[in-house]
């Protein structure tokens, strides 16, 4: 062996010993056990190592589940990630290089909301009271876009694929007065379905600020979204007791009328909680055959209409799901016993994979500590070695990663 070759394996064995070492000095602790958690460990019921993604003290929050919060990297810029966190009495957009953990705050309005972010143009859109903003991610270059008039309630959830237009729900002042009257989702939630007071489907332009309203209809609408790959096509949802409505529609916004895309067979069935595939061909959602009894995740073709259903567990129900970049793998935030499913051991974030006509599932982290009214959410990293999301085992809202891939101790 020559002496260069020799010196190569002594540093690459060197490097390999000091990852084992480092990985050794990881604690495996019960996630939640202790607060705070250290800033890194391995969660002694899975294996799998958790990480916190924002440093340092703080209430943060991810995204929902199906809002994409990455901006990937470029020539002069790391991966980043959008959240929120709390500054004095409101929650400011921040970005989180994921390479460096560096924070930046992007916004220091009154009243901000909105989780839509521009992955191609590197900015934030949001609303600040009635006013619609966009602020550049990197440059924090920051324009007004529309203000809503003193008549008009409109709040904005999505942008669609070319980035040029956002896209929100009107609703009347009668359906305000009930929030404002029933702050708690579990009191205002029945009376709004049930006074079927008119909404609005609308869009703004983010360049010239053009206000269009393109569909009306006496009925709760709401997850709004916008395809990721067609700027035409919107994807709304009839909101209310699922198990009393048709829930999943989608419109081309400028024509046509809405389509059905799950057509209820069994009494009390219920789908919802639905999202995009990456590749915009197929809708995925939460599907119960009646509701509370049999488990499925489905998807809908958006242009055949061909649905497909896997079957999965009551302990492995989850609120919400998601799926990977690749569309090879789907993630659950599971779900404690007062959910739906009545699950007496839900409380899991789960990892995925088709297997046959159902799923097959792995435990990433044990969820017992965590009080699920607040929802974890999960987000597959684009890079899909990650899965974040949100949780408050350690008393206050934080965000996390669960590496996907069991740690080898």
């Amino acid at each position: 062996m020559t002496m260069k070759l020799f010196l190569l394996l002594f540093v690459l064995l060197s490097f390999i010993s000091c990852q084992k070492t480092d990985i050794s000095k990881l604690k495996i602790l019960d996630t939640g056990s202790v607060k705070p958690m250290p800033e890194e460990w391995i969660d002694k019921d899975t294996g799998h190592k958790v990480v916190h993604v924002i440093p340092g003290e703080g209430t943060n929050r991810s995204f929902y589940f199906h809002n994409y919060p990455f901006v990937p990297a470029d020539s002069n810029n790391n991966e980043k990630m959008i959240f929120y966190r709390k500054v004095n009495d409101g929650n400011q957009l921040f970005s989180v290089d994921l390479k460096t953990k560096k924070i930046d705050q992007l916004t220091n309005r009154d009243r901000v909301r909105g989780e839509i972010v521009g992955k191609e143009s590197r900015k934030v859109f949001y609303q600040a009271g009635d006013s619609v903003f966009s602020t550049g991610i990197e440059n924090h270059d920051t324009k007004l876009i529309y203000v809503f008039p003193e008549d008009i309630i409109g709040s904005i959830t999505t942008l669609n694929a070319d980035e040029t237009l956002l896209a929100g729900a009107l609703i009347t002042k009668e359906e305000a007065e009930i929030l404002r009257n029933f702050p708690r989702k579990e009191d205002f939630f029945d009376r709004v379905y049930e006074a079927k007071l008119l909404r609005s489907l609308f869009t703004i332009n983010v360049n010239t600020g053009e206000f269009k309203k393109f569909y009306s209809e006496k009925a709760w609408l709401n997850h709004v979204q916008f395809s990721p790959t067609d700027p035409e096509l919107l994807m709304f949802c009839h909101e209310g007791p699922w198990h009393k409505l048709d829930r999943i529609w989608t419109l081309n916004i400028n024509g046509g009328e809405p389509r059905l895309m799950h057509v209820r067979n069994v009494y009390r069935e219920i789908a919802g909680h639905e999202f995009f595939s990456p590749d915009g061909k197929n809708i995925w959602y939460d599907l119960q055959i009646p509701r509370g009894e049999t488990f499925y995740l489905a998807s809908v073709n958006v242009e055949t209409g061909t649905h497909s259903k896997y079957g999965l567990t009551r302990n492995e129900w989850s609120i919400h799901f998601n799926i990977s970049p690749d569309r090879k793998l789907f993630a659950g935030d599971g779900g404690d016993s007062s959910q739906v499913a009545k699950a007496k051991d839900g409380m899991w974030l789960y990892l995925f994979k088709i297997s046959g006509d159902s799923l097959k599932s792995e435990k990433l982290v044990n969820m017992k500590h965590h009080d699920y009214d607040l929802e974890p959410n999960v987000h597959f990293s684009p890079d899909v070695k990650w899965i974040i999301f949100r949780a408050n085992f350690e008393g206050n809202s934080d965000i996390y990663a669960v590496e996907i891939k069991k740690t080898e101790i």
